[in-house]
């Protein structure tokens, strides 16, 4: 069987490609949406991905613990997968989801180009553009909440930094800080000892129980006390902190915990249940509490790295499949019988 390819458009390209069904529609194409619209291309099924364009490690320069791919730029990771998942027919579509709502029980809107008449998804484009799916995968990741300290965004993803795991051997054996703008800070400061033995707290507005002072000074972590007012920079590089007595602590990377926010007005607007902390509730699968609706990466999981939602994203479309297969046999089914075909012996 020879290969099919996909295409990439814009929202708004008149044509055809607007009015045609999809068995799934993916929204996001980050690991775990590239990814489900792989695996479930390679099933032939009609898949199209919609992406905004705002990748959450867009300020990386490498992204790092993916086997085969460590060190390699994020967005080059992306790139190669658009192109790997347009070879098995998927189409690309650079756009904004505005929202998603069911098709109604009454309208062909969703049916598959399997056959299948179930009501599906209508998903609403930014601009007018609308598309028909029999399912849909929710892959929109999430936003960082970085504390409002000026300095710390532009260098964010450079020499400010979050996951040790994701940059920590690239800043090993030298002059670390984290910064106590949350409740994370202190394990993250006893954790980043590992990678060097210089790690300050900068304790800022946090009030460090005797447990935690005890348990940071066993670890050789110093406790700068003091509220930050800035960042410091100099010729492209971070040089250290300066706190509210004019004091600057030289570092050459911070560590902050940032606060997630999980992009999930789409899942907010199809009513999806959450869990205590907000955060959308899925199976093993990702399989939310609506049928036909999908929820992978960080959307779902703000821990996830890229390698565990390029995971996520391949187990929902095994999932996916097996869900849409079971449908379309029972309507076979349905349809056999209605025939008046006599069952084999």
């Amino acid at each position: 069987m020879g290969e099919t390819t996909g295409t990439t458009r814009t929202a708004g390209v008149t044509g055809s490609r607007e009015s045609e069904r999809y068995d799934v529609v993916v929204v996001g194409a980050g690991a775990a949406g590239l990814n489900a619209a792989l695996v479930l291309g390679r099933a032939r099924r009609r898949v199209a991905v919609v992406d905004a364009g705002e990748p959450r490690n867009a300020p990386a320069a490498h992204m790092h613990g993916y086997l085969s791919r460590d060190g390699m730029p994020p967005a080059a990771l992306l790139a190669v997968g658009r192109e790997e998942v347009a070879r098995y027919g998927a189409d690309l579509i650079d756009a904004r989801v505005e929202h998603i709502e069911p098709a109604g029980a009454d309208a062909d809107a969703g049916a598959g180009p399997a056959g299948s008449a179930a009501p599906g998804f209508v998903v609403h484009l930014a601009g007018g553009p609308v598309l028909h799916a029999r399912r849909v995968v929710v892959a929109t990741g999430l936003r960082d909440g970085l504390p409002e300290l000026p300095g710390l965004v532009e260098r964010w993803g450079q020499d400010v930094l979050h996951c040790p795991y994701c940059h920590g051997w690239e800043v090993r054996d030298r002059p670390l800080g984290v910064l106590g703008t949350g409740p994370g800070a202190v394990n993250q400061a006893l954790l980043l000892r590992q990678w060097s033995a210089d790690v300050v707290l900068l304790a800022h507005t946090l009030a460090l129980t005797d447990d935690e002072r005890e348990r940071l000074a066993a670890r050789d972590v110093r406790v700068v006390e003091g509220r930050i007012v800035r960042l410091v920079s100099d010729d492209g590089r971070l040089r250290g902190v300066e706190l509210a007595n004019g004091q600057v602590v030289p570092r050459e990377a911070v560590f902050v915990f940032p606060q997630p926010v999980p992009r999930d007005a789409l899942l907010f607007g199809l009513d999806c249940a959450r869990d205590d902390n907000g955060w959308v509730t899925t199976d093993r699968t990702g399989r939310t509490s609506l049928p036909g609706v999908w929820a992978v990466g960080n959307v779902a999981d703000p821990r996830a790295q890229v390698v565990t939602a390029a995971g996520m994203g391949a187990a929902a479309a095994f999932a996916l499949d097996h869900d849409l297969a079971a449908e379309e046999v029972e309507r076979a089914v349905v349809r056999y019988r209605a025939s008046g075909a006599a069952v084999p012996a």
